[in-house]
């Protein structure tokens, strides 16, 4: 069985495209991030007529978020308990379409798009690793009540956990995705118990930005994992980038990363 994670950026451009890449590839549940939709606007026809389930959770911004499954879909919830909210000067802060789940096939599959930080002196840098930190603490608790749970955080994470994962490094000198504040705090939710589990199977970068010929240049960087609880970790069996799905004229700048279980 397949479950994936995909930044669409944006489903309403792309349904049919991500519907026949899911059917071809035999994905089971697919995890995915920037919808940019609101919830009336998704394009649900789509992904019913190809037998798949959809819970999703839009504002029609840059964010969005759903969970599709053909194994089934039970326990939808929108958003994690301590989830911060975001609102920047006098703006009346809001909880982002940045997380949802559901049960599916026994699995509790999240699809998360963590906030981008944008630069470091931001009040966004400062949202991204309390939103962060927030995830790790609900996840500590998770484990800790079921050192058993089928849990996959799936989606698009925007820190760059190594240099290994990042074409040059130098090239986020003094900017976000590789401070050590973000990378401490994905790491805090490995310390939580939680596995990337795409690795060692899947190494290679998942998102390649549209400017300056990135894609043909291979400068990439590995930003979207799905971080499974150890119950699940221990089910995985293999796991790939499809670098092909990002090839297409007017494909997303992100690649989809499946784990095989």
């Amino acid at each position: 069985m397949r479950i994936a994670t995909w930044n669409v950026n944006s489903i309403r451009a792309r349904s049919e495209f991500v519907v026949a890449w899911m059917e071809r590839n035999e994905i089971d549940v697919l995890a995915m991030q920037e919808t940019k939709c609101r919830d009336d606007e998704f394009p649900l026809m789509s992904f019913l007529a190809s037998g798949y389930d959809v819970a999703h959770l839009g504002d029609g911004g840059f964010n969005g978020v759903a969970v599709a499954s053909r194994i089934g879909l039970e326990e939808v919830e929108c958003g994690f308990e301590g989830q911060p909210a975001f609102g920047a000067g006098d703006a009346t802060p809001q909880r982002e379409a940045r997380a949802i789940s559901a049960v599916c096939g026994g699995v509790r599959v999240w699809s998360l798009y963590v906030p981008n930080g944008r630069s470091l002196d931001d009040p966004h840098y400062r949202y991204k690793l309390a939103w962060l930190a927030a995830l790790r603490d609900i996840g500590a608790l998770w484990l800790a009540h079921d050192p058993g749970a089928q849990i996959v955080l799936a989606g698009d994470w925007n820190v760059i956990g190594t240099d290994d994962d990042v074409w040059d490094v130098t090239e986020f000198d003094r900017r976000t995705h590789v401070s050590e504040a973000e990378r401490a705090a994905l790491g805090a939710i490995r310390d939580a118990g939680f596995r990337d589990s795409a690795l060692p199977y899947a190494d290679g970068y998942t998102f390649w930005d549209y400017q300056q010929l990135r894609f043909p240049r291979d400068e990439g960087m590995r930003i979207d994992m799905l971080m499974c609880s150890p119950a699940f970790d221990d089910r995985v069996r293999n796991a790939f980038v499809d670098r092909e799905a990002r090839k297409p004229k007017g494909a997303s700048d992100h690649a989809p990363v499946v784990l095989e279980f």
